[in-house]
C-alpha cells in the first residue's frame, strides 16, 4: 500500500515536471524567423562599433528593439552565421523583436580602446568626451533612424558586465530607451562586487576571470578567452603552495594580465575605484527599470541590490522594480533554477520569472506603451521556497532586532548578563578552506554550501540558537558589529549566517551525490571584512595589538525563512581560502608581502552588555508575505 502511494506521488510529480517543461515556448530556428545584418555604427568621436542586428522576416508590422552591449563578443561573426537563441529568453524571441548585439568599444570587432568599467563623465566638453552612456546614446540614435520596421521604442538588457553597460545606458538616456533591465550589474569593484569585498581581495575569482577576460580581443577574436592552465585541480593546495600575490602573478598568470597590477596596487578605496562606482550617477533616470539578481550571486549581488536602491532613492516616481531569485550569477538565464548545489527549490524558478516577470515588463512598455504592471519587488523567499510580491524592498512590515553573541557558543535576542570573549589562533599557513570540496576557482554554489566541515575547526567560532519553535523570516541587510582584538596589526574577520537543518531532515530523491541533509549547515550569507579598514576604506589603520577594537559593516540583503525545528547559527573566522587572499596579519601592503611576513595571531571576539558583538536583522511578520 505504501509503495503504491509512493509510486502514485512520483508519477504525479513527473507529470507536473512534464507539464512545466511543455510550457516552454516552441521556437523556430533563428535563421528561419530572422535575417541577420552586420553594421559598424559610428560614435560621436568617429570610432565605429560592430553591431549585429537580427530583423524579423515578417515585415507586416513594426517591432521594438532589444539591445545588448557586451565585452564578451557578439559571435558568431558573419552575416550568414546565426546565434542559436536571441534575447533574454525564448518567450521574447517567439514574440518578435529586433534584437541588437554590440561589441563595446575596443573589444572584438569594434574599434577604439577598451577600458575595464570605464568611468562615467558627468560633464562633457565635446565629441571627444565619450563614455559608455554616450556610446549607448549614439547607438540607439543610429538604430531608430536606420532600421526599418522599428516602432521607435528600445529596451536594453544585459547580465553581469553587460548589466553594467545597461546601467550606463540608463544614464542621460536616449529618449527612445523606454525600458532597461540591468541584471547582476557591476556596481562597485572595491566595496562589494567581484574583486574586493570590504577591502578583502577575492583571489580565486580574480585569477580565473582576469586571465580569461583581460586580453587583446581585437587581435585574435576567436581565441581571446581561455582559462588559466591550472597545474592542479585543488585550488587550496595550489594557491597555498604558490604563496604570495607576487608569486601567483609570476607562476600562474605569467605576468600576462595587465589589470592585475591595478587590482593589487589599488588596495585602498582611492580615486581609481571611486571613479568606477556606478551608484552616484544613477540619477534623473527616465527608462522603466527592472533590476534582476540572485540571492546567491557570487559575483555581483552587491551591485544588483545597490543599483535598485540607488535608483529608488534618487528617482522618485520612477518605474523601478526589483527581482531577486534563488540563483547564482545569471542562473535565471542559463538553467531552470530548480536547484543550486545541494539545495532544491521545488519549482522551475527561472522559467517562471521569464514568463511572468521579464516578458510582461518588456511587452507592456515597448509594445503596448503601458506601465509595467509589476509589484515593486518580486522576490523569492528561500527556506520557505516561495515567490513573494511586495510593495517595497526591504518590506515595510519588518521589525529591527539584534542577535547577540552569548557565552558558551549561544545566540540570543538579549545581550548576555556578563561580558567575556572567545578566542582562536589564526594561522595563514593553514587557512580555513572556503569550500568543503576540491575546486580551483570561485564556485557558483559557495554562497549556500554546507559549513559542517568549517564548524569542526578550532579556528572557527560557532554560535547557535536552540531549535526554533516557529518560523523566523529575515528580510533585508544584516548589520554586523564585532568587538575584537588581535595580537597582530591586521586581520580579516569572516562572518557567516547559517541555517542548520534538523537531524531528521530528509535526503533528496534522487540523491546521486549521496548527500546527507540531516544537520546540514546551509550558508545563508557570508562576508569577509579586512580589519585595517574598520575606520576608513580610504585610510587603513593598524590594530593596536591586544586592544579591543570595533568593526561594523553591512552584509548584503537576505530573504530567508529559518523553519521551525531549524537553528540559526553564526560562524566567525579569519580566513576563507582561496576565495579570499591570505592576510599576513601584519599591517602592510599585502600585494608586496613576502613569505616571511605571514604570522600566526590570536583573535578574541568579545560579547557582553558593553563592547559585545551582534548582528542587526530585520524580522518579517508572516502576514506581510501573503
Amino acid at each position: 500500500m505504501c509503495h503504491d502511494i509512493f509510486h502514485t506521488m512520483r508519477l504525479f510529480l513527473t507529470l507536473i515536471v512534464a507539464a512545466t517543461m511543455s510550457a516552454q515556448p516552441k521556437t523556430l530556428p533563428v535563421a528561419e524567423q530572422y535575417t541577420k545584418y552586420e553594421f559598424r555604427i559610428p560614435m560621436r568621436d568617429g570610432v565605429k562599433l560592430y553591431t549585429a542586428v537580427y530583423q524579423p522576416k515578417d515585415a507586416s508590422r513594426k517591432y521594438p528593439l532589444l539591445l545588448t552591449r557586451t565585452p564578451y563578443s557578439c559571435q558568431p561573426y558573419g552575416a550568414d552565421r546565426y546565434r542559436d537563441t536571441l534575447g533574454p529568453s525564448r518567450f521574447l524571441q517567439t514574440t518578435g523583436y529586433i534584437f541588437v548585439y554590440q561589441d563595446v568599444r575596443g573589444r572584438y570587432r569594434s574599434e577604439g580602446v577598451f577600458e575595464q568599467v570605464r568611468p562615467h563623465k558627468p560633464v562633457k566638453s565635446g565629441p571627444k568626451d565619450f563614455d559608455e552612456s554616450t556610446d549607448t546614446f549614439d547607438t540607439i540614435d543610429w538604430l531608430v533612424k536606420n532600421l526599418p520596421n522599428n516602432n521607435g521604442r528600445v529596451g536594453m538588457w544585459g547580465i553581469s558586465y553587460p548589466g553594467f553597460y545597461t546601467s550606463m545606458g540608463m544614464i542621460d538616456a536616449h529618449p527612445a530607451l523606454k525600458a532597461a533591465s540591468p541584471q547582476a550589474p557591476v556596481g562597485d569593484w572595491f566595496i562589494g562586487d567581484d574583486w574586493r569585498h570590504n577591502g578583502a581581495f577575492f583571489l580565486a575569482h580574480a585569477v580565473r576571470w582576469m586571465y580569461s577576460n583581460d586580453r587583446d580581443t581585437q587581435a585574435d577574436p576567436d581565441t581571446a578567452r581561455r582559462n588559466p592552465d591550472y597545474p592542479a585541480p585543488d585550488g587550496y593546495s595550489l594557491f597555498l603552495k604558490m604563496g604570495t600575490l607576487e608569486e601567483i602573478n609570476e607562476k600562474l598568470l605569467k605576468n600576462s594580465v595587465p589589470y592585475w597590477k591595478d587590482l593589487v596596487d589599488h588596495s585602498t578605496y582611492d580615486a581609481f575605484w571611486k571613479a568606477r562606482d556606478v551608484r552616484p550617477h544613477l540619477t534623473k533616470l527616465k527608462p522603466a527599470i527592472l533590476t534582476v539578481g540572485g540571492w546567491f550571486d557570487a559575483e555581483d549581488l552587491f551591485g544588483t541590490l545597490e543599483t535598485y536602491k540607488e535608483a529608488e532613492a534618487n528617482n522618485p516616481g520612477a518605474q523601478n522594480f526589483l527581482v531577486m531569485g534563488p540563483w547564482y550569477h545569471g542562473q535565471w538565464s542559463s538553467n531552470d533554477g530548480a536547484q543550486l548545489g545541494d539545495i532544491r527549490f521545488r519549482q522551475n524558478t527561472s522559467l517562471w520569472y521569464q514568463e511572468h516577470v521579464e516578458k510582461p515588463f518588456f511587452e507592456r512598455i515597448l509594445r503596448d506603451e503601458k506601465p509595467a504592471g509589476l509589484a515593486e519587488a518580486v522576490v523569492f523567499e528561500t527556506g520557505a521556497n516561495q515567490w513573494r510580491h511586495l510593495d517595497a524592498w526591504p518590506p515595510k512590515e519588518v521589525t529591527a532586532k539584534t542577535i547577540h553573541l552569548q557565552p558558551n557558543g549561544r545566540l540570543g535576542w538579549n545581550p548576555p548578563s556578563r561580558g567575556g570573549y572567545e578566542e582562536y589562533v589564526s594561522d595563514p599557513a593553514r587557512p580555513v578552506p572556503s569550500v568543503p570540496y576540491i575546486a580551483n576557482t570561485m564556485t557558483v554554489e559557495y554562497m549556500l554550501d554546507d559549513q559542517r566541515q568549517a564548524a569542526t575547526r578550532p579556528d572557527v567560532l560557532v554560535f547557535s540558537t536552540d531549535s526554533l519553535e516557529e518560523d523566523l523570516t529575515l528580510a533585508g541587510p544584516l548589520d554586523v558589529t564585532l568587538h575584537v582584538s588581535t595580537t597582530g596589526t591586521d586581520s580579516d574577520f569572516v562572518v557567516k549566517v547559517i541555517d542548520v537543518y534538523p537531524d531528521n531532515f530528509p535526503d533528496p530523491d534522487p540523491n546521486p551525490k549521496k548527500v546527507k541533509m540531516g544537520g546540514y549547515q546551509q550558508l545563508v550569507r557570508g562576508e569577509p571584512f579586512r580589519g585595517k579598514f574598520r575606520k576608513s576604506f580610504e585610510k587603513p589603520e593598524p590594530f593596536p595589538p591586544g586592544q579591543m577594537e570595533k568593526i561594523s559593516f553591512t552584509m548584503p540583503d537576505v530573504f530567508h525563512t529559518f523553519r521551525s525545528g531549524h537553528k540559526l547559527m553564526v560562524q566567525i573566522q579569519s580566513s576563507w581560502f582561496p576565495l579570499v587572499d591570505r592576510n599576513p596579519q601584519k599591517f602592510m601592503e599585502i600585494g608586496k608581502a613576502k613569505p616571511g611576513d605571514f604570522q600566526k595571531v590570536t583573535q578574541r571576539i568579545y560579547y557582553g552588555t558593553v563592547g559585545g558583538s551582534s548582528i542587526g536583522v530585520r524580522v518579517l511578520t508572516r502576514s506581510a508575505t501573503k
